[in-house]
């Protein structure tokens, strides 16, 4: 069911995230550092990506503004509404970069943190939800401690990127609730597991190479939003 307010919210989560991200995509992109390549790895230039004749705007923004308006329809003018907007437009830019490069710069995941985790806290002072912000702190740590384990033990099927971000998408999940933070994160998981099987079985992709999973963390997180709390209900009755 769509939250209070829900129509102006997502109208507001379509022109503000549709436009910030295909405005600042292109720019933040062309002013990431370069990392630090393994052996044997190759990329695309960061500023490649957003140079002339490519189409980095259009599929930050349109992303952006499609996730904006879904979450803005499923919070409204909630508390949180303001940080998940936020990562609206950061996922779309690091989705896209993820998808082209297979890597997830942590120039944007960190500063990340500390906008989405200002937006919380000013959200919790405006309406006293300070057991949603302690939530999303202790989701935090877990969805960051879960996927650590998963990179120390299978570091070629996860990435260091996606661990970071795994921390990014838990706070915000995590204030929203602990079904939408199990469905957000174990959504992403099962889809870019059962993909990134397929494509290895279909010898599109190579056992060996890296797979980009930032993407489906990111659709599986979306997906947290808007069916969590009621997967949750159905599953406790």
């Amino acid at each position: 069911m769509p939250a209070e307010n829900a129509l102006l919210a997502a109208g507001t989560g379509v022109v503000l995230c549709g436009t910030a991200a295909f405005a600042l995509g292109p720019w933040l992109i062309r002013r990431i550092p370069e990392p630090v390549l393994e052996e044997g790895d190759t990329k695309p230039p960061y500023a490649e990506l957003a140079g002339p004749g490519t189409r980095a705007a259009y599929w930050c923004g349109g992303a952006a503004a499609v996730a904006g308006g879904l979450i803005g329809w499923m919070l409204g003018t909630s508390a949180g509404l303001a940080a998940w907007l936020i990562l609206a437009v950061v996922g779309a830019v690091l989705g896209y970069i993820d998808a082209r490069t297979r890597y997830l710069p942590s120039a944007i995941i960190w500063p990340s943190y500390v906008l989405v985790g200002l937006a919380l806290v000013a959200g919790a002072a405006a309406t006293g939800e300070w057991g949603s912000l302690r939530r999303a702190a202790i989701a935090g740590v877990i969805g960051f401690g879960v996927f650590y384990l998963l990179w120390y033990v299978f570091p070629r099927g996860v990435g260091f990127g996606d661990v970071r971000l795994s921390g990014l998408l838990s706070i915000a999940l995590g204030w929203l609730g602990w079904g939408e933070l199990v469905v957000g994160l174990y959504g992403g998981f099962f889809l870019g597991a059962v993909i990134g099987i397929v494509l290895t079985a279909t010898k599109v992709l190579k056992r060996k190479q890296l797979f980009p999973f930032g993407p489906y963390m990111l659709v599986g997180a979306l997906v947290g939003v808007l069916a969590g709390q009621q997967l949750e209900n159905l599953y406790l009755g």
